[in-house]
C-alpha cells in the first residue's frame, strides 16, 4: 500500500513537502513517480524517481521548483516542491513501476501501483 501525504493550503511562493511510504512493498525495487490532477483536468506527471535514485525527471513546468528524493532506508518517496503556484494547485498521487525507469516514465499506464491523492491548495 502506498499512502502519500503533506498537502494542505498554502499561499503563492511557499513550500510543500509530499510524502509516500509504502507498506508491504519494498519501494528500493521500484521507480517511483509524482502524478497530479486538478479538478475538470487530466492527470499529469509531475517527476519521477528511478529505484536507485540516481535518474529524475521532470514535467517542465515544475523544473528548478520542485525536487523528488528518497529514503530507501524509511521506504518513502518525497516531492519538495519550493515557490509554490497557484496553478499547482490539485490532488498529488504517488505510483510505482517496474524497472527501468526507460523513456516513457511520464505515462500513467506504465505504473501498476497508486496511493490515494493528498490534496494541494496554492492560494494567491
Amino acid at each position: 500500500q502506498l499512502q502519500a501525504s503533506g498537502g494542505g493550503l498554502v499561499q503563492a511562493g511557499g513550500s510543500l513537502r509530499l510524502s509516500c511510504a509504502a507498506s508491504g512493498r519494498t519501494l528500493s525495487s521500484y521507480d517511483t513517480a509524482w502524478f497530479r490532477q486538478a479538478p475538470g483536468r487530466e492527470r499529469e506527471f509531475v517527476a519521477a524517481i528511478s529505484r536507485s535514485a540516481i535518474i529524475t525527471f521532470y514535467a517542465d513546468s515544475v523544473k528548478g521548483r520542485f525536487t523528488v528524493s528518497r529514503d530507501n532506508a524509511k521506504n518513502t518517496v518525497y516531492l519538495l516542491m519550493n515557490s509554490l503556484k497557484p496553478e499547482d494547485t490539485a490532488d498529488y498521487y504517488c505510483a510505482t513501476k517496474q524497472p527501468p525507469i526507460g523513456g516513457s516514465y511520464r505515462s500513467a499506464t506504465l505504473y501498476d501501483y497508486w496511493g490515494q491523492g493528498t490534496q494541494v491548495t496554492v492560494s494567491s
